[in-house]
């Protein structure tokens, strides 16, 4: 890819000019500048080494320049602008060439070997299992899966992950509701639970239950957990099948209750205190003023509890782990779940996280940290509210759920790839407003059908050439020969496909899945420009044969860009048949 080759040169260049470490190289940032008249790519390399290297940062950047190495690659020309940046600008034969590597390495182009296969997991979703997923996991579905998409394309061995907690309150209130709206079903008097759920699909599972079982239960003191048990698995099931028509990319649905099971909390505390990392404490009667511990982190009044020193690794305080009578807090066991992540060889663990959580993150990082784990091992993403509106207003209802919109709810309204496309748009940090209205419409106005349409009108341009016995030409050119894309629109549209590898690459590194959906409008508009400005298939049997060629190469691009968010690449749509 071009990054590498860049890298490569610069390293080679920085050699010559007697200036090359490993750190300074580290310190490289190349980018695709916004301008055109900026280059195809460029660096501040020269200004940030200047101060420490004694040289001017313009005469530094012309060294460089002068150094780096001419052999053929995909650079034609460098620049130096403004006060020591390099601009670098493809040369006539990578563009000319460009098209037909495209076509070549057809899913591959965009990938690269850069993640090296370090393993990384992927945890998102991991809905509470107690109701329909609602549309802030809708949304995290979405950024998780394209996430492990995009970690897999350059070179990580990247899982996805769905942690189901089921071994607390929340689950047992599940199944008390069920159990409440049974009895009701059949006439038995039970009290509905004061905290218990109440949307329609807790009445929608207990009409599922075996009528005799239930009615058993409901006389057995032990009964609450077998509709506990029922319920649990019913939700599980339904938001398997939710995720999986989504396009959820899971290679393991792991269980809270496991963890118990095996010992696992337990193991974690006795590793802690074996490390020094925990103290047993009774509660003051006035809390010491540097960085107190927090006596109301369980949840109840403690006389005596057992710490976990994360105010030692950048958390505000120290936290309770276990309680009075030996009971772990919450955060034991999701100290124990990712230290189970770093044993089965994960080198780093991405975690999306709902944004009533992000408080949580730093002293799950310092709890890591005691623990021995790397500093960089966890790495979280909150993915922030989604506001649904239509007709400007919000939404706050579901004909299914009750109470929210759900997933199904979605994808039956506007579909999965919309739903996808709309969900990836934004940062994953930021407050998102999901426009129904515009999901809705099958026009230009609409960018997951915008872009949709672009490769459905190339399809229907090769389908139109294929019919008069017209197919891409096969070479990349004659070196020294007349160029075969000549035109601006020609040169402007092999340009942003060419920055498709660097796009991809950048969007994992940066966890910003964003940025694949902001590329593909970019090129979906890029194409048009093109298709408007330039006829495909004329008379000129030659011409028409290149620009299939890089007609073609857009359609492998839009494809795979879509692939990475999860996002079907249609071939045709309602108006893609136009005239080629």
């Amino acid at each position: 890819m071009v990054w590498t080759e860049l890298t490569e040169g610069l390293a080679e260049a920085l050699r010559a000019v007697g200036l090359f470490t490993p750190e300074r190289l580290q310190r490289l940032e190349l980018a695709i500048p916004r301008e055109p008249g900026h280059g195809d790519w460029t660096t501040n390399l020269a200004l940030v080494l200047a101060k420490e290297v004694g040289r001017p940062p313009r005469a530094l950047a012309e060294a460089l320049a002068a150094a780096f190495p001419r052999d053929g690659g995909p650079i034609g020309a460098i620049e130096v602008a403004g006060p020591g940046f390099l601009n670098f600008r493809y040369g006539e034969r990578f563009l000319e060439a460009l098209a037909a590597r495209i076509r070549r390495e057809d899913e591959r182009f965009g990938t690269s070997d850069h993640g090296r296969q370090v393993p990384i997991l992927v945890e998102y979703v991991s809905a509470n299992p107690t109701g329909p997923l609602n549309v802030v996991s809708a949304r995290a579905a979405a950024v998780g899966a394209s996430l492990v998409r995009l970690l897999q394309a350059i070179g990580h061995r990247a899982e996805g992950e769905f942690y189901v907690n089921d071994a607390g309150n929340q689950v047992d209130l599940l199944g008390e509701s069920v159990a409440a709206r049974f009895a009701e079903s059949i006439g038995v008097p039970r009290p509905f639970p004061a905290e218990g759920y109440r949307g329609a699909y807790v009445g929608e599972i207990a009409r599922e239950l075996p009528p005799a079982e239930a009615r058993a239960a409901l006389d057995r003191k032990d009964g609450v957990a077998w509709f506990r048990q029922q319920a649990l698995e019913r939700v599980l099931a339904s938001q398997r099948r939710d995720l999986d028509a989504y396009g959820g990319v899971f290679s393991r649905w792991a269980r809270e209750s496991e963890i118990h099971a095996s010992h696992a909390v337990e193991k974690t505390l006795a590793e802690l205190e074996a490390r020094g990392m925990t103290y047993r404490a009774l509660r003051p009667e006035v809390a010491p003023a540097d960085r107190p511990p927090s006596w109301e982190e369980a949840g109840e009044p403690l006389a005596e509890a057992t710490f976990l020193r994360t105010a030692r690794f950048g958390d505000d305080q120290d936290r309770v782990v276990q309680k009075s009578g030996g009971a772990p807090t919450y955060l034991l066991p999701d100290i124990a779940y990712h230290r189970d992540k770093r044993a089965r060889g994960f080198r780093h663990a991405i975690d999306l996280w709902g944004p009533d959580h992000h408080g949580y993150v730093p002293r799950m990082k310092a709890a890591l940290q005691a623990l021995g784990l790397e500093p960089d091992f966890l790495q979280v993403l909150i993915v922030q509210q989604v506001n649904l509106l239509s007709g400007g207003q919000p939404v706050k209802m579901s004909k299914r759920a009750g109470e929210f919109v759900t997933l199904r709810d979605l994808m039956e309204d506007v579909g999965a790839d919309c739903a996808k496309f709309f969900f990836l748009m934004r940062s994953t940090g930021a407050h998102l407003d999901f426009d129904l209205d515009l999901a809705r419409r099958q026009n230009d106005e609409n960018p997951a059908y915008y872009v949709q349409y672009a490769h459905a009108r190339i399809a229907s341009v090769l389908r139109f050439a294929g019919e008069r016995g017209l197919t891409p030409s096969e070479d990349a050119g004659t070196p020294g020969g007349e160029p075969r894309f000549a035109a601006p629109e020609e040169q402007a549209l092999l340009r942003r496909l060419a920055a498709f590898p660097e796009v991809v690459r950048g969007a994992a590194l940066a966890r910003e899945p964003h940025r694949i959906p902001a590329y593909l409008m970019e090129t979906a508009a890029e194409f048009h420009r093109f298709y408007h400005a330039c006829r495909v298939v004329t008379e000129d049997l030659e011409r028409s044969r290149a620009r299939l060629e890089l007609v073609d190469a857009t359609r492998v691009v839009i494809r795979n860009g879509l692939a990475l968010m999860g996002v079907s690449a249609p071939d045709r749509m309602s108006r893609a048949e136009e005239a080629a």
